[in-house]
């Protein structure tokens, strides 16, 4: 029988909550684009409708959407799509 060597515990994870905060934007918008697909609207423009004027009424109700979208920092939201289009 072969015992499994203990992991080495001299190495640190690091932990970036900005890693996290972004991956769950990114979570709560696919929702939110797959919502409004589903109702027949353009997913897109009416995300960028939101994102613009923050009137929650470009988000449907459906599946939760609208509740669900208004978690997000609107202005985390941009910068975290900014930095994502020039690649940082």
């Amino acid at each position: 029988m072969e015992v499994e060597p203990m992991p080495d515990n001299n190495n640190t994870i690091t932990f970036s909550l900005d890693e996290v905060r972004e991956a769950d934007m990114k979570r709560i918008l696919l929702v939110v684009y797959d919502a409004l697909k589903e109702k027949g609207y353009n997913p897109i423009s009416q995300i960028v409708g939101y994102l613009l004027s923050e009137d929650p009424t470009y988000i449907t109700t459906h599946n939760n959407a609208r509740s669900l979208i208004r978690r997000i920092d609107r202005d985390e939201l941009l910068k975290a799509m900014v930095k994502t289009y020039l690649g940082e």
